[in-house]
């Protein structure tokens, strides 16, 4: 101990020892500390006489029409929706049932409802849905929640009706499909392996980039209202996708140039020229000045 403390240098107190960067506390200021741990712990000694039993109240006679009103108005039917409150700790993470849900710290101290069944979470603050997740929960965590102080919940927060669009997102798979509703939905084979979010309109499907929201294909919706209700991870939709608005530049060889284009030039020439294409209508791409329909 003394050469540990005296003599060994220690890396953390750049190569110091203990003794040289710190020294004992001098008698008349150990009083100041006011900590005393004495050498031997003894044990709380045993209350003699037992508390006092409060007075019985005074029996009332309950009805059983009070009874039938203050049990709870509707039973929580297995694996159907449960609403319950949490209030946001300071750390802003909440945790239920083993997942976190981060709300932040600027959300500390608010009062969280959960709207939850097996396959949508959504959280609301003050009657406003702020966040809507997938399912973790059982049947048997459901029943859990309701039994802890959890009711039957009322109707799914999400809009309904005629015109709501909804959206979610998906990661497209190596054939260009994604999975809406136990459906195989083709978006783009180009796609393969992306993160999009889908757009989910009465007639049509628009996938777009999730960060710039960026339109990147329309697909007829297959779904029904039924079927797009229970997706996961569905919210509202937020503002209709968009087409980039620059046209697209690619370059090919000329092989064959009819028209214009081809005007002066030999086929071996026009088979060695590099054109510039870009969009400029549709069924048209400009090639050197030149206007000629795609096929």
């Amino acid at each position: 101990m003394e050469e540990y403390n005296s003599v060994r240098p220690h890396q953390a107190l750049d190569m110091q020892s203990p003794a040289e960067r710190f020294a004992p506390v001098p008698e008349q200021e150990r009083d100041v500390l006011g900590l005393r741990v004495p050498g031997v712990l003894g044990l709380v000694p045993q209350q003699r006489h037992a508390p006092a039993e409060p007075e019985p109240a005074e029996a009332m006679p309950v009805s059983v029409h009070a009874l039938e009103e203050s049990a709870p108005s509707a039973q929580v039917q297995d694996g159907g929706p449960v609403e319950f409150e949490r209030v946001v700790p300071a750390s802003g993470n909440l945790q239920v049932a083993g997942k976190q849900f981060w709300l932040g710290p600027a959300r500390s101290g608010l009062t969280v409802t959960f709207w939850a069944d097996t396959q949508v979470i959504h959280l609301l603050i003050a009657g406003s849905r702020i966040k809507s997740v997938r399912s973790h929960l059982s049947v048997a965590d459901l029943a859990q929640l309701a039994a802890r102080g959890g009711r039957a919940a009322g109707p799914s927060p999400l809009p309904t009706g005629d015109g709501a669009a909804f959206e979610v997102d998906r990661t497209v798979n190596k054939h260009g499909l994604v999975g809406l509703g136990g459906r195989q939905v083709l978006a783009a084979e180009i796609l393969g392996g992306r993160r999009v979010s889908v757009r989910i309109d009465e007639a049509t499907l628009s996938f777009f980039d999730p960060s710039s929201r960026e339109l990147l294909r329309v697909r007829p919706n297959p779904l029904t209202s039924e079927e797009v209700q229970r997706l996961h991870g569905l919210r509202p939709a937020g503002p209709p996708p968009r087409p980039r608005m620059e046209p697209v530049r690619v370059q090919r060889r000329v092989s064959a140039v009819l028209g214009q284009a081809s005007h002066g030039a030999g086929q071996g020439e026009a088979q060695r020229r590099r054109a510039v294409l870009s969009a400029s209508g549709p069924g048209w791409a400009a090639v050197q000045g030149a206007q000629l329909r795609s096929s």
